[in-house]
């Protein structure tokens, strides 16, 4: 088991002030994101992750509905079989992936339910406005390796315009710009209870391929 300097993909040799004032510096990001009220149709509070200072983010799409009373992302269903996937690729827990990977998403907020059933899926604007927040992140952690969840994520990342199949991105890794950073970016399919598609092949064994390009990269630190 790595400790919490080596799980940062970090050194030894690393000035702990400079470690302390990039975790003090997340945290007044996480502040002030959480005092955002750009959106009226979404709803508060924000769901935040922990202020970890990773060289990794893990993007997901938004919270559901009960990410908001549990106070972080990835609470409840769909985050159980995640972070079942971190534990069998990498032999971490919940709480080793939650300190070793920035979490964000690309709305934070609720975005509520559509009158016909299921969450609703956020707007353009919505996704503009919290896009802002992302790519303050981006400048704060200069991360290397990014992991899009489900395709509202991956599009963000690999889109242009269009979402492509899974099939085309699971178990790949692409080198991506994302506001005039280049990173890799290894996509994930959303872990929902609802969709299949990570339990029947060929998704069993796309996901599995793409935890062993995660496993490898430099950025995990494993």
């Amino acid at each position: 088991m790595k400790d919490a300097i080596s799980a940062l993909g970090l050194t030894r040799s690393t000035n702990a002030s400079v470690l302390g004032t990039t975790r003090s510096t997340i945290e007044g990001h996480l502040k002030a994101l959480s005092a955002c009220r750009k959106c009226p149709r979404m709803h508060k509070p924000v769901v935040l992750g922990r202020a970890i200072a990773s060289k990794v983010m893990l993007v997901g799409q938004a919270p559901g509905d009960k990410e908001p009373v549990l106070g972080r992302p990835f609470a409840w269903t769909a985050g159980k079989t995640l972070f079942k996937w971190f534990n069998e690729a990498m032999g971490w827990t919940e709480d080793e992936s939650r300190d070793r990977i920035y979490f964000a998403a690309v709305c934070r907020c609720f975005p509520g339910k559509r009158p016909e059933g299921g969450d609703r899926v956020p707007a353009p604007d919505e996704i503009a406005n919290c896009s802002e927040w992302m790519k303050r992140e981006f400048g704060l952690l200069e991360p290397e390796l990014v992991l899009p969840v489900g395709k509202l994520a991956i599009g963000l990342f690999l889109g242009e315009g269009q979402v492509p199949p899974l099939v085309e991105v699971i178990g790949k890794v692409f080198r991506v710009n994302y506001d005039g950073r280049e990173l890799d970016c290894i996509p994930l399919p959303h872990p929902s209870g609802a969709s299949p598609w990570h339990r029947v092949e060929p998704g069993r064994t796309l996901l599995r391929r793409a935890f062993k390009l995660m496993a490898a990269h430099k950025a995990m630190g494993v």
